[in-house]
């Protein structure tokens, strides 16, 4: 029997391993296979030892090692049923014969990264990853989590670890107790601009510039602009608003607000604002940190 756990989702491929592990009698035998020579393989995959009629074998990276990732075929129809490999490759060439031939034979999981497509489904993993930690969250507590956190199942998982040891859990437990990612980071920066907050803006501002990219944070804070500006002509709700253009319903309602303040006219004008600085990033040297700043000034005076 040979399975093979495969993506980039390396916090769900690391629990369907312990999963598999867990589930063994015996020890796992596990190795390296970027480091195995060619005579090995007989031994890992044709039976069981004089200690052990039914084995475990282990191998990561075998895709890394040419010689035998290109034999491998030759072996799948001759392994024995007393062998459970398992082949742990992240990123394997599915264009190889070994793969396709891998999708014949064997039992291939696929762990994909998260997308933001997948918010709702991560929103829900929380839920479920919390009860499993003794933590009780409802639907609202989870959206802010992964808007607070972002689509990492591994600082999801470290996050709600550090919530279950709190106990009870509030929102603004939350806000006090979980580090926010640069999305959320941003969103606080643009907050306090639309509250026309001029000192805090150029406050955090020195603060993101230690560890912030600033292409990264304009890319972000011109798309929450354009949020913004959409939210004001939308004639609905803000969740039928961001099922629309496939943003986070939670972090589209803390928008929500501000649009309906500003109105049309004036998200508009935030809109030009940004557009503006991002003509001049472009086409100058000027110092994007300082332009951020400037875009942010302009919007907190409007």
């Amino acid at each position: 029997m040979i399975t093979v756990l495969t993506g980039e989702n390396s916090f769900e491929l690391t629990r369907a391993l312990d999963s598999v592990v867990g589930a063994f009698t015996g020890t796992a035998e596990k190795f390296d296979g970027s480091d195995l020579e060619l005579a090995q393989l007989p031994d890992l995959l044709l039976g069981g030892t004089l200690f052990a009629t039914e084995r475990l074998v282990i191998i990561k990276n075998l895709a890394e090692n040419k010689q035998l990732w290109d034999v491998l075929p030759d072996w799948l129809e001759r392994m024995s049923d007393d062998v459970h490999v398992v082949l742990v490759e992240p990123k394997p060439d599915k264009r190889t014969k070994t793969y396709k031939d891998l999708k014949k034979f064997a039992d291939v999981r696929e762990f994909a990264l998260w997308s933001d497509r997948d918010e709702l489904l991560a929103e829900k993993w929380v839920v479920e990853e919390a009860k499993q930690q003794g933590l009780s969250l409802d639907k609202k507590l989870a959206q802010q989590l992964v808007t607070r956190v972002g689509l990492d199942q591994w600082q999801l998982f470290h996050a709600i670890e550090k919530l279950a040891v709190l106990g009870d859990v509030t929102p603004e437990i939350i806000e006090q107790t979980i580090e926010p990612n640069p999305t959320e980071n941003v969103f606080n920066l643009l907050d306090a601009a639309l509250r026309g907050d001029a000192h805090r803006v150029s406050d955090m501002i020195r603060t993101l510039q230690i560890s912030q990219d600033p292409y990264m944070t304009f890319g972000l804070l011109a798309g929450q602009a354009f949020q913004l500006a959409v939210l004001a002509v939308a004639d609905k709700p803000s969740g039928e608003v961001a099922k629309d253009i496939g943003a986070h319903p939670y972090a589209l309602g803390k928008l929500s607000p501000h649009a309906k303040k500003l109105g049309r006219s004036g998200t508009k004008k935030i809109v030009q604002i940004f557009a503006q600085a991002d003509t001049t990033m472009k086409s100058t040297a000027t110092d994007p940190w300082l332009l951020i700043e400037q875009s942010l000034i302009k919007t907190a005076s409007l």
